[in-house]
């Protein structure tokens, strides 16, 4: 049998969904190690401190056009959002990788940027864990959004529970407190057997959630002290994403 031609990445996407998966990546890492296969593109990356880990996907769909082979490249993320931020959000964006100098060639309007990429052997290839999480609600992202940034100014840590009959963001420091709480009537679904509570670092979730779409679902799954797990989809559903936040154990 011929051998099967390997082919480089070369697509076209609108700016607005790769500035949806910039966004959701970056928060995490300035740099990632892009999966390339024929379906599309993934990243998994986790942060410097080993506290926030985000897996996302997107699929050829979302792409204006898609060409590619298997392959891993060492993409500096932070330097693709800096190249793009002229583009409007209606404007086609070329990606393409130039195999001879090991560069992604960026393209739109009458721009022309070309990022070296870089060695992917130094880089971490984190394992996400399956996590068996026996709480979950679905809401509204809109709902979350608005919760987590009303407890911005009080503290820098929150606190999530969810029982059989609610889920509920909560944050305290000296005499000011806020709590949102959302019952079966808001949640779009709410499967919990017992009371689950863990508390998180607020600088880490507030900036997750703010890639979500407000109008899009958001999952949540929770267990005592354990990682929370947030699940979402973006760009028409042809992408997802997802978001593991170890807890911050009290003391």
């Amino acid at each position: 049998m011929p051998e099967e031609i390997k082919k480089p990445l070369k697509a076209k996407i609108k700016k607005s969904k790769l500035d949806d998966v910039i966004g959701i990546v970056n928060i995490i890492a300035d740099e990632t190690r892009l999966y390339i296969d024929e379906s599309g593109i993934r990243m998994r990356d986790v942060d410097p401190a080993h506290v926030g880990m985000v897996d996302v996907e997107l699929n050829k769909d979302a792409f204006e056009s898609f060409e590619g082979s298997e392959a891993i490249l060492g993409l500096p993320i932070a330097k693709l959002s800096k190249a793009t931020q002229l583009a409007t959000s209606d404007d086609t964006i070329k990606l393409e990788h130039e195999t001879e100098k090991d560069r992604l060639c960026v393209q739109f309007g009458h721009i022309t940027q070309r990022i070296p990429l870089l060695n992917t052997e130094g880089m971490t290839d984190p394992n996400i864990p399956d996590l068996d999480l026996e709480t979950e609600i679905v809401s509204v992202a809109e709902h979350i959004k608005t919760g987590i940034r009303a407890t911005n100014n009080i503290s820098d840590h929150v606190s999530i529970t969810v029982s059989p009959q609610n889920f509920k963001v909560f944050a305290e420091e000296d005499e000011d407190s806020v709590d949102l709480t959302l019952g079966l009537a808001e949640l779009e679904k709410l499967e919990a057997n017992n009371k689950v509570k863990a508390m998180f670092a607020l600088d880490y979730l507030s900036d997750m959630v703010k890639q979500i779409p407000k109008k899009k679902n958001i999952n949540i799954f929770l267990g005592p002290d354990y990682p929370i797990k947030i699940e979402f989809e973006f760009a028409g559903g042809n992408g997802s994403a997802r978001y593991l936040l170890a807890p911050r154990i009290e003391g």
